[in-house]
This record gives C-alpha cells, sequence and structure tokens, in this order.
C-alpha cells in the first residue's frame, strides 16, 4: 500500500510540473476555498497564482486500496515517497532537501523548490517555484498551487481504501506566453489534465503494489543505496503493523 503516499508526494512533483508546461490564457478555473487556517502571508502568496492562474485542473480518481497510516507517512515524507516510486518503476520523480527547501526533479526537464504550506487531516496545500526546460525553445518559469484531497472508507475488518483529488492552478512568468496564451490554451489545458491523470494512475499502481506484495515492494525499496535509512526502517515497520 504505497502509491497514495507516494502520490502525495509525486503530486507535489506534478504540481511543480504542471507550473512549468505551458499554459494559457484563463481557463475556467476549479472552485476551492483555501483554509482559513492558512496565515495571511501565505494565503495572499497561494490567491495569486490562484487569482491569475493560465492553467487550472482538477481530476479525482476511483478508490484504491490505502491504509491510512502508510498513506499519510508518505505523504509526509516525500523524499523517502519518491524512492518508492523510483524503487518500482512507475515514475523518475527526485525529491531533497537544500538549504532552500525541498527540491523536486520530475525527469523530464521541470525543476523547482515546493512547500507544503498546510496539512491537515485529508488534505495537503502545496506550493511549487520553478522551471520547465522545453526541447529547442526558451525556458518557461512558473508558479503552481497543488491541492490534495483524500478521504478514507473501511471495506472490510482491516481493509480501507482511499478517494484522491487532485486540483492545480498553475501561473506563468514568461511574459511572451502570457501574451500568446489564448493561441495555446487548448494544449495547454490538455496537457495539464493529462498530467493529473496520469499521476493518479501511478498512485493506485503503487497503492496496489504495496498492498498486494508488501514484501517485494520493500525489498526493491532498501536495495537503493542512497535510500534514508531511518524513515526506511519505519516504512518497515508500518508494514508490518497489520
Amino acid at each position: 500500500m504505497a502509491s497514495p503516499y507516494r502520490s502525495a508526494i509525486a503530486w507535489i512533483a506534478v504540481g511543480t510540473c504542471l507550473a512549468l508546461w505551458p499554459p494559457a490564457a484563463a481557463a475556467p478555473r476549479p472552485a476551492f476555498s483555501l483554509p482559513q487556517q492558512i496565515p495571511p502571508t501565505e494565503r495572499g502568496k497561494l490567491e495569486q497564482v490562484i487569482d491569475n492562474a493560465f492553467v487550472a485542473t482538477r481530476m479525482e480518481a476511483d478508490p484504491y486500496p490505502a491504509r491510512p497510516e502508510i498513506f499519510e507517512f508518505l505523504l509526509d515524507h516525500p523524499e523517502f515517497a519518491t524512492h518508492v516510486t523510483r524503487a518500482l518503476k512507475v515514475a523518475r520523480y527526485r525529491i531533497w532537501r537544500t538549504p532552500e527547501g525541498l527540491f523536486l526533479d520530475d525527469g523530464w526537464g521541470t525543476q523547482g523548490h515546493f512547500e507544503v504550506v498546510h496539512t491537515a487531516a485529508g488534505m495537503r496545500v502545496m506550493y511549487a517555484r520553478g522551471r520547465y526546460d522545453p526541447p529547442l525553445l526558451p525556458a518557461i518559469q512558473g508558479q503552481a498551487v497543488v491541492v490534495m484531497e483524500y478521504g478514507f472508507r473501511p471495506t472490510g475488518e482491516r481493509d480501507t481504501v482511499v478517494a484522491t483529488t487532485i486540483t492545480g492552478y498553475v501561473k506563468l512568468e514568461n511574459r511572451f506566453l502570457r501574451i500568446v496564451g489564448t493561441l495555446v490554451n487548448p494544449f495547454a489545458q490538455a496537457k495539464a489534465d493529462r498530467e493529473a491523470r496520469q499521476l493518479l494512475k501511478v498512485f493506485a499502481r503503487v497503492s496496489r503494489a504495496i498492498d498486494e506484495r508488501p514484501d517485494e515492494v520493500y525489498e526493491a525499496v532498501r536495495q537503493r543505496p542512497d535510500v534514508p535509512q531511518q524513515e526506511l526502517a519505519e516504512f518497515r515497520q508500518l508494514l508490518n503493523d497489520r
């Protein structure tokens, strides 16, 4: 059971990816109200992205197996979560800590810093700022707000499934792309939707892998030379607590 967990991570990653795909002008934005608990300074930064988004998307996934404690462990340990996804060969995301905070490289030209600005039961709100380097074109810089919402439902005495929803907003910082935004709007929106949909599929694949063969998943992660040992031990303990 690990997809959603790492999924969150992946989503943080995709948040950065979304922030860097060539967006368009003023697409209809999914409705979302920022939690009141977010401090005013952080809220203002997020609202600037949401209110001026060139691309916005919202995708839901059908429920899939997930243990809440593992889901949220991976959600709250993004660096380790990307070790899980890479060990299973379902994504190329890499996340590591820098003096400026967490840094993401999606393996396809998207890089940037991100932070989790709000944590609550059933929700994570993330902010990303970075760039996408497309072949033969200038770098595309942008900011993104990504919201992951999730809820668990029991399906038996010991089994649960999770339903996940991803909402993303992207604001471009390239003046030229903002000017020609209306011309690339259909392409940009389709790309953002496709990225979000694919990410949710990855979550489900990882989650099912951990649900069906936890020992195999653990061994694959353990063999990674740079995996954080403390988090690996905690992961093992959670897998055994059943």
